[in-house]
């Protein structure tokens, strides 16, 4: 499995880079994958909903009407669940989404993305990628050299480097990522992969 190798400024390099088969050719486990975008989602989720219930709620406990006579259905104090401003039912409770998923799962459902990913040709190693300045033209520029104009890109970094970061923060559905931080979503979630030499090599070290 090989991958284009672009130079610093987007255009193509006379060689290929060899991708390691171990990470990214091995048989993608899709059902891996699902588990671990469901649990990083789930993740994210603040989990501060709340409804207040009966005993929540102010207002007298007593009883509004007599029990009988009145034609209309029974009742009990203002704070029914069936009057306006009562309390609600099994209303929602603060609660953490959090899915724990063992190391060995998460390793192959990363692999497995990236293996999608080589298979369909979207993955795409640059030799480096650095900036003296934020500049958002010269990144756009990179972009159009490989030909992922207008495609929601990931650019994968060994080290975040802020004139990087701010360069490609103006570009619509581009963004970085530190080869550390690099997980199964935002590998699915990205339309093509960009990854520099370096990172490349940290990937190879984290997933080996």
């Amino acid at each position: 499995m090989e991958a284009q190798l672009y130079k610093k400024d987007g255009k193509s390099a006379s060689k290929k880079v060899k991708l390691d088969a171990g990470i990214f050719g091995v048989e993608p486990n899709e059902h891996a994958v699902y588990m671990d975008v469901k649990a990083f989602l789930a993740a994210k989720r603040q989990g501060t909903h709340k409804a207040k219930e009966r005993s929540e709620i102010t207002g007298s406990r007593k009883k509004i009407k007599k029990q009988k006579g009145t034609g209309t259905a029974r009742a009990g104090d203002i704070k029914n669940p069936l009057f306006v401003g009562g309390g609600r039912v099994f209303g929602p409770e603060p609660r953490d989404y959090t899915v724990k998923l063992n190391k060995k799962l998460k390793r192959l459902a990363r692999k497995s993305a990236l293996s999608l990913k080589a298979k369909a040709n979207r993955i795409s190693i640059i030799e480096e990628v650095s900036m003296s300045a934020p500049k958002t033209k010269d990144f756009m520029g990179i972009l159009n050299n490989m030909g992922l104009e207008g495609k929601k890109t990931t650019l994968v970094l060994d080290t975040l480097d802020n004139n990087v970061i701010l360069s490609v923060r103006n570009v619509p559905g581009s963004k970085t990522l530190n080869a550390a931080d690099l997980n199964t979503y935002e590998i699915m979630n990205a339309d093509n992969l960009v990854l520099t030499q370096k990172s490349l090599d940290k990937i190879k070290e984290i997933l080996s």
